[in-house]
Formats: structure tokens, C-alpha cells, sequence
């Protein structure tokens, strides 16, 4: 099984939209999202558009490994729904992305699309989108969730009797075949949360602090 097999899998996809059928689109939208939610693995999804006057809208779903997401990519009920709105949506561009990619970048737009359920119907949110953080900010956030993981593991393994007289090498492969997943799937998502309104912080220009 290759690597990829074993981890969760975002989906990005590119397409544009007729700009006369946004409502259409919207619903059409939230109607993909709901079929893909009763399938095994679906982890999340959602949509974004590059502007409110563009026609270019991105939509992202995760899955639990590429086994899950197969079986919704070939189900009938997504081809179902791709037949649907194919009148007023063309895919451009499909990308997958695996491991801890896509962690500090955020997608490429000014409008996040969210569903909220009102008396008239579903209902699109409009909320402005993020721009990643800096490079150092992930860096130190990376070092944040590190360096204690990285004390703990080591801490704790010197109480396994042989442990320290394992050649450098294969001690060192042990304690990353350890700490990576610790890291991929528990350390740094609850970092980057915790520091999120740090992580987020606009930016203040040169004029304001002079």
C-alpha cells in the first residue's frame, strides 16, 4: 500500500461558474456536500469564490484515506450530482494534497461560502478569508509543538532498559517514526489552533509604528 493510502486526502477543486446562476450554484454546492457527508471517511468540505463579481469558485473536501475517497469520486451519486450542474459549472482544475500541506495556506479568495439554515432556506455566509502567516510565525509554531513533543519522547524513553546503548541511528529512527504521526495528527493541529489569533495577526505597516 502506498503512503498516501494511509493518510487523510483534501481534494481542491477549480471551476468556474455561469455568474447569472450563483443561487443555483450555492445550492448546488451545499447539495454535493450533504451526498458526500453520508459516505465513510468524509472528513469535512467546503467552498470558496475568488470574489464576489468572479466566476471562479474553489471547492475543497477531505477524506479519511484514498480507499474513502475513491469510493465517493466513482459513486453514483456523485456522478449524479456533476451531471446536475454541469449546465452552469466547469471544472478547470483538480488538485489532491496530502500529509500536513495546507495547514498555514489559505485558499486562494476574498469569500468563504458557508450554509445557514434560515425560514426562507439555505442561506450563503459571507466571511472574509485569511491570509497565511508569515513564514517565521510557522516556523515558531512548528518549534512550539515540537521541542516539547521531542523532551517528553526523550524523556520517557530513557526509562527503556537498552534503550541508550542502540546505535545513534536507529535510535534517532525510532523516536521519528514515533513522534511523526504524534506530531502530524495531534501536536500540530492543536498548536496551530492555540495560536491561531496570533498566527492571523494583520500585519502592522511601517507608517503606523512610526
Amino acid at each position: 500500500m502506498a503512503d498516501t493510502d494511509a493518510h487523510p486526502i483534501t481534494v481542491a477543486i477549480e471551476r468556474r461558474i455561469d455568474p447569472t446562476r450563483t443561487a443555483e450554484a450555492t445550492s448546488w454546492m451545499q447539495a454535493g456536500t450533504d451526498l458526500a457527508t453520508a459516505f465513510p471517511g468524509f472528513l469535512g468540505s467546503g467552498w470558496v469564490r475568488a470574489g464576489e463579481d468572479s466566476d471562479l469558485w474553489y471547492m475543497l473536501y477531505r477524506f479519511r484515506d484514498i480507499t474513502t475517497l475513491e469510493e465517493w469520486e466513482s459513486s453514483t451519486q456523485r456522478q449524479w450530482w456533476l451531471d446536475s450542474g454541469r449546465p452552469f459549472a466547469h471544472e478547470e482544475r483538480s488538485e489532491r494534497r496530502t500529509g500536513i500541506e495546507g495547514w498555514f495556506d489559505a485558499p486562494h479568495g476574498s469569500i468563504l461560502e458557508a450554509a445557514t439554515v434560515t425560514e426562507a432556506g439555505t442561506q450563503p455566509i459571507q466571511q472574509p478569508v485569511p491570509a497565511a502567516p508569515p513564514r517565521w510565525k510557522q516556523a515558531v509554531t512548528i518549534w512550539v509543538g515540537f521541542f516539547p513533543t521531542n523532551l517528553a519522547a526523550s524523556w520517557l524513553l530513557g526509562f527503556v532498559p537498552g534503550f541508550a546503548e542502540i546505535p545513534l541511528v536507529l535510535r534517532v529512527l525510532a523516536t521519528t517514526l514515533m513522534l511523526t504521526p504524534v506530531m502530524t495528527y495531534a501536536v500540530l493541529p492543536w498548536v496551530t489552533r492555540m495560536l491561531q489569533p496570533w498566527l492571523q495577526r494583520p500585519r502592522r505597516s511601517r507608517k503606523a509604528t512610526s
